[in-house]
């Protein structure tokens, strides 16, 4: 059975729980011991969660008012992890803050706040519930994430949950825009030239009871097992 390591976060335990539904054993990291370097050699997969803002200088900004920090010491670490992962052509899931540590890894930037760089045309903070649906998504056609959620979308179209206040803007390298928000926002980016390497916005994790987002988890364990 793979195993994927998972970065440590406040709320961890429904990102665990969609992994195991999917098929795999988890390792939950500790940055005080767990070298990137040595959990690249020592597991199947790596998953990036949801979190604080990544430090916007690490991108060459000033913080906007809303900045948000993220744990001490947490951005070096997922950020080495990240490129290590990648490098190693290691499977790699980021959500949330997730697929913003991934697109600055790359070399690329973020809207530090939706509302203000963008607009109020999406609500992207919705935090009724976990699960409740704040808007859709475009996915393009033939991208990873559109193989993966292929038999369940409308269309191109697909429904998810939001809260968010930041998102990738300029793209890393090598990555792709594979879904965005009717307003215009990136809600998921990947590297085609990986096995697997996907980044969302959104929060699949919090599905995991009734499965609209298990093809996304499952892919990345049978990538992971092979």
């Amino acid at each position: 059975m793979p195993i994927i390591a998972i970065s440590p976060c406040d709320k961890i335990r429904d990102y665990e729980e969609a992994i195991r539904r999917a098929g795999a054993d988890i390792r939950v990291l500790d940055r005080t011991v767990d070298r990137p370097a040595d959990v690249i050699k020592s597991v199947d997969g790596v998953l990036l969660p949801g979190g604080g803002d990544v430090l916007p200088s690490i991108y060459g900004e000033a913080a906007h008012p809303t900045y948000s920090a993220a744990e001490p010491g947490r951005d070096d670490y997922e950020l080495e992890l990240a490129r290590r992962a990648i490098e190693a052509d290691l499977p790699l899931l980021a959500i949330c803050r997730g697929i913003q540590v991934l697109n600055v890894a790359r070399g690329g930037s973020l809207v530090q706040d939706i509302q203000e760089e963008v607009g109020v045309t999406v609500n992207h903070t919705h935090r009724e519930s976990p699960v409740t649906i704040a808007h859709e998504v475009w996915i393009a056609e033939g991208s990873l994430l559109d193989r993966l959620m292929h038999e369940t979308l409308d269309g191109d179209s697909c429904p998810v949950n939001s809260r968010h206040h930041q998102a990738p803007k300029v793209l890393g390298q090598g990555l792709a825009v594979s879904a965005t928000a009717p307003d215009g926002v990136i809600e998921a980016i990947e590297d085609p030239s990986r096995r697997f390497c996907l980044g969302v916005q959104w929060h699949p994790e919090n599905f995991y009871r009734t499965g609209e987002f298990r093809p996304i988890f499952e892919g990345f364990v049978e990538a992971a097992r092979k």
